[in-house]
């Protein structure tokens, strides 16, 4: 036990694998990522009727965002961890031994919802509302996972919540008083959560579509840069790779939120000039 625990710590000891079955792991992390991921769409199941978007298009939408959020997730992995890869590059489909990103997963699945929104006829940004809350709560259930699997290493804290993984399987810092960032982040998404979607129909109609969704994944990604000056990761240009992702999001939605808001504010006017002319 390392000194520091004796400061008072959560020890965590908990198989991160659930069972295999076959060639296949199952391990928490999966599990809870499937649930988080249900757990979106029944959202977004509640929320999408209101704009004339069925149930049934809701899990045909929800099928094509988890495909290339899953590429996605797994290719900026491969790309942040090449390292790892070099020389046995058919392990980039060893999905089950685990290995994704977060951050491509979202861009990769918004990117699938403005292909098929274009596709279908629908609205992008009425989906966007609707998948900003469902990716917080799919976010906060997911990172279950990460908690007991001891997923991504974090700096060493005397803090009184600090965790110490000590189960001989664990991928966290065995012995060590970390900071339970993955933690934080759960309870980040649980606060946006708190904070907006009680008055999601009050901004839905006070807001232009897309509005919502942007103002959910702006946020988070505030808050996920912040978070991640806690985590165990290498530097690009003095950041973290998670902090680029995030600072990205932050100016998607800022530059997002103001070109929907001068839309608005414009229209009324471009109105006018039509029928004045």
């Amino acid at each position: 036990m390392s000194p520091l625990s004796l400061l008072g710590t959560i020890v965590i000891d908990l198989d991160p694998n659930v069972a295999r079955i076959g060639p296949l792991l199952i391990t928490w992390h999966g599990v809870f990522s499937v649930i988080g991921i249900l757990a979106t769409i029944r959202l977004a199941q509640v929320l999408l009727p209101q704009d004339g978007i069925s149930g049934a298009t809701v899990w045909d939408l929800a099928g094509w965002m988890i495909l290339i959020g899953l590429i996605g997730a797994r290719l900026l992995f491969v790309w942040e961890n090449y390292q790892q890869f070099t020389g046995q590059w058919l392990n980039v489909f060893a999905l089950t031994e685990g290995g994704i990103s977060q951050w491509g997963g979202l861009f990769g699945a918004m990117l699938a919802a403005f292909w098929q929104a274009r596709r279908r006829g629908l609205s992008f940004g009425r989906i966007l509302d609707a998948a900003g809350p469902g990716a917080m709560l799919g976010l906060a259930i997911g990172r279950i996972g990460d908690i007991i699997n001891g997923e991504h290493h974090a700096t060493v804290t005397n803090l009184p919540w600090a965790v110490e993984y000590v189960n001989p399987l664990t991928l966290g810092e065995r012995y060590l008083p970390v900071h339970p960032e993955v933690g934080y982040e759960l309870v980040w998404c649980l606060l946006l959560l708190a904070a907006l979607l009680p008055f999601h129909q009050r901004l839905r109609r006070a807001l232009p579509a897309g509005a919502i969704g942007l103002l959910y994944l702006g946020l988070y990604a505030f808050g996920r840069f912040w978070l991640s000056y806690v985590r165990i990761n290498s530097l690009v240009f003095g950041l973290r790779q998670a902090q680029w992702a995030s600072l990205l999001m932050v100016v998607i939605a800022v530059v997002g939120l103001a070109y929907l808001l001068w839309q608005r504010r414009a229209a009324p006017k471009s109105s006018l000039a039509t029928v004045t002319a």
